[in-house]
């Protein structure tokens, strides 16, 4: 890929690609909120390694810092509208986890408790998209998708 290119899978991963970083976003999205039980519920994450993940997810506007004490002060962390889209990606890679991995967790629906599992959706049309029809595509100048050079996604 050439270094004129702007990958979106490339730009993601520059934020969240680390190890500990989607942990933390999936225990925010759990309702853990301050940095002790974050601390805690992120198993082995270094407080130093925590502190910086905040941070960056702050700089990027995927969570923000509220004060909720003043002495000593101390802060909680609330996923945004944009931290909140990332749970489709915390759910994919749950879904996938499942499937092909070993794990103590599910993804399942609140209400009925069936497992469940992340689909492409296409917005405008409001249909599923299989995965054998979703391609990666470049993008004409206004922004829309390009007919161009397609690559279709595995699975």
């Amino acid at each position: 890929m050439s270094d004129t290119v702007r990958c979106p899978i490339a730009w993601s991963l520059g934020l969240v690609g680390d190890h500990w970083t989607l942990l933390i976003v999936r225990d925010l999205l759990r309702g853990i909120r301050r940095f002790n039980h974050l601390r805690e519920s992120v198993e082995g994450v270094p407080p130093a390694v925590l502190s910086a993940r905040l941070r960056a997810l702050e700089e990027a506007g995927v969570v923000e810092r509220r004060q909720y004490q003043d002495r000593p002060a101390r802060f909680e962390y609330r996923l945004t509208p944009k931290g909140h889209a990332l749970g489709v990606v915390v759910g994919a890679l749950a879904d996938w986890g499942q499937r092909y991995g070993e794990a103590d967790l599910a993804l399942v629906d609140g209400e009925c408790g069936h497992g469940i599992s992340v689909v492409y959706h296409c917005p405008t049309c409001a249909r599923e998209a299989p995965r054998r029809r979703v391609r990666i595509v470049g993008r004409r100048p206004g922004g829309l998708p390009g007919a161009g050079a397609a690559s279709t996604l595995p699975g």
